[in-house]
């Protein structure tokens, strides 16, 4: 159990592994497997589709953000009870960093946890050339364990039939299946808009349609075969997943805002926040539900509560509750989504307004075109409690909405991208608040700091709630 594992990637964006990786989750499911879900890189929308057919949360493997130690035991934990565990790669398999090296790339996963790979291949308006695409794939890094191909975008079966011969005659590896272009089963266009419906279960049908459609066309069973994989080295000098973070008993309890609004959080973020001592309590902002009572701490993930602003504008006590907690000084984290929330309103395209949290002064405005995406290395500023001066974390942006503030406010962090430096987010008092979604295994520290601030927070709560004499 848990040795079976496929990594499915790509020529390239466009190829067709999303199609194939939620087909064979879904038929893998259908035969009665248990079936864990990866996606490389960091990306918060495929490990949606991969939750919601799998039943199981899916996580990201990505080898910038975290260390090869890291990226194997998130593997390992999560796959530990799984019959197979499938990997959706990242744009084309060799696609990553840096235009000569695999650093980043969904090849560089397949290597440091030896997992074979299934090339998806689009082999639209070719016959014999795809076995030199596949071929050219081959030979960029031998290394790379690429045990078959499965032919996507096909005219017809016949199509199929002349890849099949001319990849196994070429290649040495065989042609798993074919799937013929049609107007049938199309994905919707990939945006955050999406999620809502993945929630809603309004794509349940779609999987299930791609999964006879897999079933029937792609043979499963010898891919399965195909998943055989070594068991992964771990580093048998960590005690747990996250060697530096401490583990305690649970002695504080953090909010967590979690909804069709907010739900952009990486698994191990939450694993490491209990692991280290926290109970982590949820509630719905969008359902109007109020932060619980004696909390310590407050997460407001990210997500996409532009799409939800009417209701959020509507739930005025959850609003009101948020805006108590941090007021009364309960250590608060707020990314992206989390951010505009915490703002005074969010405007829509359409030039709408809608009043928010009002914690944070300014507003967020949406736009049409993308305001940021990529990675992020992200040094803390003076003043921040989750990431204190001098110290680093690695995530990555991804929004568009801009931030207009009403005055000037200290920056949350420095981060550096490809396109230089800049400040980012927000600070303010008991609030770290910015757009960069953090990734906690990249720096175990930022718990540490977040547990510590809470405990700070709970002795201070106890002390006044003691001097009036009992009550919350």
């Amino acid at each position: 159990m848990g040795s079976k594992r496929i990594i499915v990637a790509g020529t390239g964006s466009g190829a067709g592994k999303t199609t194939v990786t939620i087909g064979l989750m879904a038929a893998f499911r259908k035969k009665g497997l248990v079936v864990q879900g990866f996606k490389c890189g960091p990306d918060y929308i495929d490990p949606a589709y991969h939750t919601a057919i799998t039943g199981r949360p899916s996580r990201n493997l990505d080898s910038w953000m975290l260390t090869e130690d890291v990226v194997r035991g998130v593997l390992s934990r999560a796959s530990a009870d799984a019959d197979i565990s499938i990997i959706e790669g990242v744009m084309g398999l060799y696609d990553g960093k840096s235009p000569v090296e695999d650093n980043g790339s969904t090849a560089e996963i397949s290597l440091l946890t030896q997992t074979p790979v299934v090339l998806v291949v689009n082999v639209h308006s070719m016959a014999r050339s795809a076995a030199a695409v596949v071929k050219g794939f081959q030979a960029l890094n031998p290394n790379v364990p690429i045990v078959g191909v499965i032919a996507n975008h096909a005219g017809s079966e016949g199509h199929g039939e002349l890849i099949r011969q001319a990849v196994e005659k070429e290649c040495g590896i065989p042609l798993l299946g074919t799937l013929v272009r049609t107007q049938e089963i199309r994905i919707p266009e990939r945006h955050l808009g999406l999620l809502p419906a993945v929630e809603r279960g309004e794509l349940e049908p779609l999987f299930e349609q791609l999964g006879e459609m897999v079933a029937q066309r792609i043979d499963i069973d010898r891919l399965l075969a195909l998943a055989e994989a070594p068991p992964l080295r771990l580093d048998e000098s960590a005690s747990h997943l996250f060697p530096a973070a401490k583990k305690r008993k649970p002695t504080v309890r953090i909010a967590v805002a979690k909804d069709a609004a907010f739900n952009f959080y990486y698994p191990e973020n939450l694993e490491m926040l209990a692991e280290a001592g926290a109970e982590c309590v949820f509630f719905s902002p969008l359902a109007g539900e109020s932060v619980p009572d004696g909390i310590d701490g407050l997460y407001i993930g990210g997500g996409f509560p532009e799409e939800f602003a009417a209701e959020l504008a509507e739930a005025e006590e959850s609003r009101a509750s948020v805006r108590r907690a941090i007021e009364n000084g309960v250590p608060t984290f707020a990314e992206c989504g989390g951010f505009m929330f915490l703002t005074d309103e969010i405007i829509t395209t359409d030039g709408q307004r809608y009043p928010m949290v009002g914690i944070i002064s300014g507003r967020t405005r949406m736009q049409t075109k993308r305001a940021a995406l990529g990675y992020r290395e992200a040094y803390g500023m003076e003043g921040n409690f989750l990431l204190h001066e001098g110290e680093t974390a690695r995530g990555h942006e991804f929004h568009y909405s801009t931030f207009e503030p009403d005055e000037e406010l200290p920056h949350a962090y420095e981060v550096q991208s490809r396109f230089g430096k800049k400040q980012e987010g927000v600070l303010c008092e008991n609030v770290v608040a910015g757009y960069t979604h953090l990734h906690f295994a990249s720096a175990p520290l930022v718990v540490e700091h977040w547990i510590d601030a809470c405990l700070a927070y709970q002795e201070k709560r106890t002390a006044s709630s003691a001097s009036k004499g009992g009550g919350q």
